[in-house]
């Protein structure tokens, strides 16, 4: 791991941040930590690509032959529907010399995965089947020169990747962590999330750190600042306490609010498995390390993040509603506008402090107020996976 030391400064330059700091103030990390690029790549290394990644949407790739790259760590995985229906996923990478097999984000193919470079074939499974001139090789193992798989999971209408040899729990770490946040294990299962239909989907490209995004969706001190929209439909949020700060607990809506709306006007008929207490609510959860899951009563908002690079970060936003709602073309456009402009204006917020992560009144971090001491458990984290062999 890259050392970051917040102590390393100029001959003459002190530090305006004291060493001890009061109880009501808990130290972050320090700026370093989000514009190393030897930190990040250790992130890559020993978070990104040990952990479960959310990578695709299952119902974007029904058909066989149907394929989605995505960035994974310093990888390029490749996620391809098979003849037999199965959702595989494979690093990107031909078997020969290393080229990509596929370039683009998304596509199809008829029969086979072919690499553009010197025309090695594989079949949608993953294994060797052509190659120019494969007499000529030998008694080679096919087999032993097909894709190299990632491990995968479908959950939530989602397939989940790890690029990690001996993969984490899924169970522990994915749903163990949404458990965690809502307390009981059947919440989320009430919103039929895999059942539901995408309405909307955006895709940001936010010049900050990974981290800083994380950090931003997990407290609300800001949200009295930044999100006016959000504050009137959820007025708790006004108090600066986040719903991740409470386990069970979801942010009721304004007795004036008939929806969670851009302008509070109603939505659509409460998702039909949800019990009554779930209504008129709002649940936000964190899946580390790039996942954030939104539940709200006639829709969820999924976020999947990439980290591309120590200060770029590209987030995929879906809006899933109801299948009859989306085949009957129902104008959702009040419900989208209203997490859409929260992204910008977090994105926006995010975009602003990533500079001044380098700063040297930044070098020992800054602080955590009450409200915000929750994330201190994610800065734990964040280091003890960092200094993991």
């Amino acid at each position: 791991m890259t050392a970051i030391d917040p102590d390393t400064r100029p001959a003459g330059v002190s530090t305006p941040v004291a060493d001890e700091l009061p109880p009501t103030l808990l130290r972050t990390l320090p700026g370093g930590a989000y514009t190393d690029a030897g930190f990040f790549a250790t992130e890559q290394e020993r978070i990104l690509e040990r952990r479960w990644m959310c990578a695709v949407r299952v119902a974007d790739h029904p058909n066989a032959g149907q394929f989605a790259t995505v960035h994974v760590g310093r990888e390029s995985v490749l996620v391809v529907r098979g003849r037999d229906g199965g959702l595989r996923a494979f690093l990107n990478s031909c078997r020969h010399r290393g080229a990509l097999i596929c370039t683009e984000d998304a596509g199809a193919v008829r029969r086979n995965l072919q690499c553009q470079y010197h025309a090695w074939t594989y079949g949608l499974d993953g294994k060797l089947v052509a190659a120019p001139n494969l007499s000529s090789l030998g008694d080679i193992d096919r087999s032993a020169y097909g894709l190299i798989p990632v491990a995968s999971r479908e959950w939530l209408g989602y397939l989940w990747v790890c690029l990690d040899d001996d993969p984490p729990s899924f169970d522990e770490t994915v749903i163990g962590a949404v458990v965690e946040r809502l307390g009981d294990a059947t919440m989320i299962d009430n919103y039929r999330v895999g059942d539901l239909a995408l309405a909307h989907r955006e895709t940001y490209r936010v010049a900050a750190n990974w981290k800083l995004i994380v950090e931003n969706f997990m407290e609300c001190y800001h949200c009295a600042t930044i999100h006016p929209e959000l504050t009137e439909v959820l007025p708790e949020f006004a108090d600066g306490l986040a719903a991740q700060y409470y386990v069970g607990h979801g942010a009721e809506f304004a007795t004036e609010a008939d929806g969670f709306t851009v302008d509070g006007s109603a939505g659509f008929d409460r998702l039909p498995e949800l019990a009554p207490e779930q209504d008129r609510r709002y649940y936000a959860i964190t899946v580390n390390p790039t996942v954030f899951i939104n539940l709200v009563p006639d829709h969820v908002i999924v976020h999947r993040m990439f980290p591309v690079s120590v200060d770029e970060t590209l987030v995929v936003c879906d809006w899933l509603f109801h299948p009859d709602v989306v085949a009957a073309g129902a104008d959702v456009g009040a419900g989208v506008e209203l997490f859409h402009r929260v992204n910008q204006q977090d994105f926006e917020a995010c975009e602003r402090t990533q500079p001044a992560m380098g700063s040297r009144a930044y070098r020992r971090g800054g602080v955590l107020v009450p409200a915000e001491h929750h994330i201190t458990a994610f800065h734990d984290w964040i280091t003890e996976m960092c200094s993991e062999g």
